[in-house]
């Protein structure tokens, strides 16, 4: 009975093996509950991430199949129930080099794409835009560099004023509870945004899992990293660095959104130019007095001059 319980056990982990695979294709964009697999995010560094994760799963399941199946048959095949006896042997030359050999060659078949991959994460260049990220407790200040536009992004009003009161959420009327911000990070689709990312106070960790990458944000330091979304929609994320009490509490929202609708909202958000002061009239110039001419006041023959005696 105990044998019968064993293999199936042995089963039962073999098959959630090989289905963790098949559930994979179904995740979406943002994180849900239920999965079990990495998502494939909407980004070309996300897709880069996951396609590696495929890879080294597969890999991993491969070797768990062949190494499992190898020991599940020799217990079964040479049980002590049916007489075998222990083969004794130090080890085994042959073997050995097989199994050194191999895993090296996997690795370095795994390990000479990520690394190119990687290397593409942190390449910056060509940008079309920057905003600049800079962590506070417990909120993100955004700026689009060069655009006049910054503003600060926090904890919703209602998951503040829930989360502080003590009731009990309602998940119904509020499925985004702790998860939505006042104001959203609105960014353009199919354009290469690069990110400048530091702090104020203490270290925080901005992160999007859609878009593939996290970058902390140290104060003094300035990171970068960048980003070139694929498709419209809402992206969630969270500080992914323990930053103070309320660390929790600073969630991200990603907003994208085509070119000429973020070129209207950048549009919206921009200052009013000042208006152009009122020409100033110039000053009206006083009329000159009349002369009076010279023949008048010079003094003649008929005329004498004043004398010096008075």
């Amino acid at each position: 009975m105990t044998q019968v319980n064993g293999m199936w056990k042995r089963l039962v982990t073999a098959c959630s093996l090989l289905a963790m695979p098949a559930l994979a294709w179904a995740q979406s964009a943002d994180p849900k509950p239920w999965q079990l697999n990495m998502g494939k995010g909407v980004t070309a560094s996300s897709q880069h991430a996951y396609d590696a994760h495929m890879v080294a799963l597969w890999v991993c399941i491969v070797i768990g199949v062949i190494v499992f199946g190898a020991m599940g048959y020799a217990m079964f095949k040479f049980r002590k129930s049916k007489g075998a006896v222990a083969a004794q042997f130090s080890h085994n030359t042959t073997a050995e080099i097989i199994w050194t050999v191999i895993p090296v060659l996997i690795l370095v078949v795994m390990a000479w794409p990520a690394t190119a991959k990687l290397i593409a994460m942190y390449d910056t260049r060509n940008a079309e835009m920057t905003v600049k990220v800079t962590g506070y407790q417990w909120m993100w200040k955004y700026e689009y560099l060069g655009e006049d536009v910054a503003f600060t992004s926090r904890l919703d009003r209602e998951s503040d004023r829930i989360r502080q009161s003590g009731e009990k959420p309602d998940l119904a009327k509020n499925p985004h509870y702790l998860l939505d911000v006042d104001n959203q990070l609105v960014l353009p689709t199919d354009t290469k945004i690069r990110f400048v990312i530091t702090a104020d106070d203490v270290i925080h960790a901005w992160w999007v899992p859609a878009l593939g990458w996290k970058q902390d944000a140290i104060p003094g330091i300035v990171n970068e990293a960048w980003t070139d979304i694929k498709e419209p929609g809402i992206y969630r994320g969270q500080c992914a660095e323990l930053c103070g009490k309320d660390h929790g509490f600073m969630p991200i929202v990603v907003k994208a959104v085509p070119k000429a609708e973020f070129e209207q909202w950048l549009a919206s958000k921009k200052p009013a130019p000042a208006a152009e002061p009122a020409p100033v009239a110039a000053p009206v110039e006083a009329a000159p007095a009349d002369a009076v001419p010279a023949a008048e006041t010079a003094p003649t023959a008929e005329t004498p001059a004043p004398s010096a005696q008075g």
